[in-house]
């Protein structure tokens, strides 16, 4: 069994590591270059002065910094030793770990486009603009319904079946009951 798992885990953390090495590079492609461009003079973006563009900088920074969160995290699970201990809590921990800050750099990424796309083409497509962002929020959307119940899963038998193991200090279970 620890075998299977192992190999689970190192199958997981691959598949994570890919999505999230993908993200890094495109977010990080994205900071350098900025909707609109720049102005040639100054080197300062276009939008600088855009609402739209701080969203655009500050989820591509959050992208950028959980994906590669992320991605450290599946290489510590990838590198891990697999001892059998290790499946109580460590490598279950680093998976939640791992996978929240995938979930958030892909949330942070589609925010991110989606702020480009206001800032690119609010003027000649503005009523189409909610439903492509609604359209546009749908990978992200899909890529949690798929790994959400894993993901409760892990929480769960993670963080509730560490009591299964302890103990109970109770006073209403405890060997030494109070006569009155």
């Amino acid at each position: 069994m620890m075998k299977e798992g192992e190999q689970w885990m190192r199958d997981t953390a691959d598949s994570c590591m890919l999505v999230a090495t993908l993200i890094a590079t495109v977010v990080f492609a994205a900071a350098f270059t900025v909707p609109g461009g720049t102005l040639q003079d100054k080197g300062t973006p276009v939008f600088l002065k855009e609402i739209a563009f701080k969203i655009f900088a500050i989820s591509d920074a959050i992208s950028l910094v959980t994906s590669a969160s992320s991605l450290l995290t599946f290489l510590s699970i990838r590198t891990s030793r697999y001892a059998e201990r290790d499946f109580l809590w460590t490598l279950p921990n680093r998976l939640i770990i791992g996978l929240t800050t995938l979930f958030i750099s892909i949330g942070a990424m589609m925010v991110a486009f989606m702020a480009t796309f206001f800032l690119v083409f609010s003027n000649r497509l503005q009523k189409y603009s909610i439903p492509i962002a609604a359209v546009a929020s749908l990978p992200v959307l899909f890529f949690i319904w798929q790994h959400f119940r894993l993901f409760v899963d892990m929480i769960h038998s993670t963080y509730t079946s560490r009591s299964l193991f302890k103990p109970n200090k109770s006073p209403l279970f405890s060997k030494k009951a109070k006569v009155a």
